[in-house]
């Protein structure tokens, strides 16, 4: 079926069709992370301080660290470097929560603002790619396989049908 994916990866056939949809999901993926650290790359920022940035402009009264975590599109074991490194540049600044002495809250700055202004024209360019590969249906459509994939419950704790294995295997 994927003729593309076949020459990319340069093999003939695949195990299943799942085996195969599961290497096309892989190689369309990093093609979009390749594009996006492109983008990052310019502006001197990863993608992990790029999303701490946009999670961050979404609350203008700030996030706690446990909270960025959760909300990261790529999980990251480290968010509290993410954080220094975002603080040590301006872009964000952390302050002590009024609820809680013991919890800070990291907030964008001013000029974290300026820096996402600054990305949205290259960010919005690697979207208009996307959208110049697939119709706006067949966008909804890939969203909903997607989410097949990565449902979570309401605690975000990985549901019975999960991907995840025990035991080795599953490497492609």
């Amino acid at each position: 079926m994927g003729e593309t994916l076949r020459k990319r990866l340069m093999q003939s056939r695949f195990e299943s069709e799942h085996h195969e949809a599961m290497l096309s999901l892989l190689v369309a993926a990093s093609a979009i992370r390749e594009s996006l650290d492109r983008v990052c790359g310019e502006h001197a920022i990863t993608r992990g301080q790029y999303n701490v940035l946009r999670i961050l402009q979404a609350n203008p009264a700030g996030f706690s660290r446990g909270e960025i975590a959760r909300r990261l599109v790529e999980r990251s074991p480290d968010v509290t470097r993410l954080i220094d490194r975002l603080e040590q540049r301006g872009l964000i600044e952390r302050r002590e929560s009024e609820q809680d002495r013991r919890l800070s809250l990291a907030r964008i700055t001013r000029k974290g603002h300026d820096l996402l202004e600054e990305m949205e024209p290259d960010v919005q360019a690697v979207e208009a790619r996307l959208a110049s590969l697939m119709s706006a249906d067949e966008a909804a459509e890939l969203t909903r396989l997607c989410e097949r994939i990565f449902a979570r419950d309401g605690n975000n704790q990985t549901q019975e049908h999960s991907l995840e294995v025990s035991g080795g295997g599953g490497c492609a």
